[in-house]
């Protein structure tokens, strides 16, 4: 039962294991000898972070999308294009990309939620082909030649540092374990109850009076706002995006294959998917 001894040292020894490892993780840049490694690190943590958005959606919506880079790319140019033309902090930026991305995924799902399995795959796939070429052939945002991020000097304020890639890792992990709260709230809430029986048995769900139409715009927005805020990272990270490096179909297949990997409708799902595909995937890059 849920109130027995038994139970509370379950979770107590649960929450103390979790805690050692975050505690791990947080030490770990003082042991890590190369940048390599540094940037292994960095890059799992995001791409995790990226599996719980697509989870939100894909695993427990039961929505599977083949086209949430554009949340990604949405994400990276709402926050560049405001540091650049306003000097928005990329702080306030990251909020604004999230929002955008969040925004975008409620208008394009109005009408891609009208359709369901492989039709509703197939509309996600051609929305992100189009925002691709829209975005490659609009000047305003630097069509095909991308955009550079303004340099300013290093600290948080302006979300960059030159010297050490460290912060970076240290933002990337707290942007994991937030999105690893939220998705692990979620699960135990009432929303992520009607979600999984959208996902099991959407008729059902609409029969007792419950919209799905409605719930899964709710996913969509969450989804998208968690891959929009990743965007942001990732444009003050390297300083530069393009339409091929924010934007490109095969970012949107790696986003789904790490949840789907790692188990979808988990919570250590995403995690799972990232600390095994992405290293597989970097050294493969780095000895071939």
């Amino acid at each position: 039962m849920a109130g027995t001894p038994q139970s509370w040292h379950g979770r107590a020894g649960g929450m103390a294991l979790l805690a050692v490892l975050v505690a791990g993780l947080v030490a770990l840049p003082l042991v890590m000898r190369t940048p390599f490694e540094l940037r292994l690190m960095t890059v799992i943590f995001l791409y995790a972070t990226l599996g719980h958005g697509w989870n939100v959606l894909g695993g427990f919506a039961g929505q599977t999308s083949i086209g949430h880079g554009m949340f990604f790319g949405i994400g990276a140019y709402t926050s560049t294009m405001l540091f650049m033309h306003f000097g928005i902090s990329p702080w306030i930026g990251m909020l604004a990309g999230a929002a955008a991305a969040a925004l975008c995924g409620v208008v394009i799902g109005l009408p891609c939620f009208r359709l369901r399995g492989h039709y509703f795959v197939i509309a996600t796939l051609v929305v992100a082909e189009v925002v691709y070429q829209l975005f490659a052939a609009w000047d305003l945002v630097g069509s095909a030649s991308g955009l550079s991020v303004p340099i300013r000097e290093a600290g948080f304020a302006n979300f960059q540092f030159h010297r050490s890639k460290v912060p970076y890792y240290y933002i990337a992990l707290a942007m994991l374990i937030a999105a690893t709260a939220l998705v692990w709230w979620l699960r135990q809430s009432r929303l992520g109850y009607i979600l999984r029986g959208i996902r099991d048995d959407e008729n059902a769900v609409a029969s007792l009076g419950f919209s799905p139409q409605r719930y899964k715009l709710i996913a969509m927005a969450i989804s998208a706002a968690i891959v929009g805020a990743c965007g942001v990272f990732y444009a003050q990270y390297v300083l530069f995006i393009d339409p091929p490096s924010v934007l490109a179909l095969g970012l949107s297949v790696v986003i789904s294959l790490i949840a789907i990997f790692g188990g979808v409708g988990t919570v250590a799902g995403p995690i799972v998917g990232a600390a095994v595909l992405v290293p597989i995937s970097e050294y493969s890059r780095v000895w071939f």
